[in-house]
């Protein structure tokens, strides 16, 4: 069983309102099959041993797939490992002696609720004036029956593959949402359900996410390279045309 050890400078905050600052903590004989959050675990295992608080971050299924975890690592949103969540990085991924530092996803509309915890309810919110389908559909056998090109699908569900991490926001030296709210917008506007709103929810959703206070996309591509599901910025460009197309539409009687 190989084991590592390694230097960890943790983002502490105790309160929103309060500072933070980067806390030395040593992570002793890691297993290094070890997922991250499973070292985080140890380490907080030992200061409860020694009567100190934990640690806290977020987390929940552990198998990338709920966007809970995230962490910003060595100054990559979810860390080295591209494709994957903070809770697929596995401790293989360092080397004995390396030093970690680790901090929250840092953004405006992200506010800081606990050393890493932060509040991304932006997100719902965004989600809340137009991702979704206001109308009856019918059940799933039903949707089935409406003929969908393969091509179509396979784009609609790779863009459904955003779990809304935050990660795009937290890449970008902008703090944009733009990836997230694209490939929201392009899973329901590839797809014939989702025809009928689809002008409706374009404004909606953009108007709502500049509304957060998350900045505006600079096309860098920070966002793509660390999104766990790999979603394209092509969404990006395909969400400004529909915002264009309905402004227009909105002008006309």
């Amino acid at each position: 069983m190989a084991t590592i050890t390694v230097s960890l400078k943790v983002w502490r905050q105790p309160a929103p309102d309060a500072a933070g600052q980067l806390v030395d903590y040593a992570a002793n004989k890691i297993n290094t099959d070890m997922s991250f959050l499973e070292m985080l675990d140890v380490v907080n295992e030992g200061l409860i041993k020694q009567g100190l608080e934990a640690i806290a971050f977020d987390s929940d299924c552990r198998e990338g797939i709920c966007g809970s975890c995230g962490l910003v690592i060595n100054g990559i949103a979810h860390g080295p490992l591209r494709g994957a969540t903070t809770c697929q990085l596995h401790m293989r991924s360092f080397k004995d002696g390396d030093t970690i530092i680790v901090e929250p996803w840092r953004a405006k509309a992200f506010p800081v609720i606990k050393d890493l915890v932060v509040d991304r309810s932006a997100f719902d919110r965004i989600i809340a004036a137009g991702g979704y389908v206001s109308f009856n559909t019918g059940g799933a056998p039903d949707g089935n029956t409406i003929p969908i090109p393969k091509d179509v699908a396979e784009k609609a569900m790779d863009s459904a593959a955003c779990i809304g991490c935050g990660a795009c926001v937290a890449a970008c030296k902008n703090a944009a949402a733009h990836l997230f709210t694209s490939a929201k917008i392009a899973h329901l506007g590839r797809l014939p359900q989702g025809q009928a709103e689809r002008h409706r929810r374009v404004i909606r959703m953009i108007d709502q996410m500049d509304a957060e206070g998350f900045g505006m996309c600079s096309n860098e591509g920070e966002c793509e390279a660390v999104c766990p599901k790999e979603i394209p910025i092509s969404n990006i460009a395909r969400m400004n045309r529909d915002y264009m197309r309905a402004l227009w539409k909105a002008e006309r009687p």
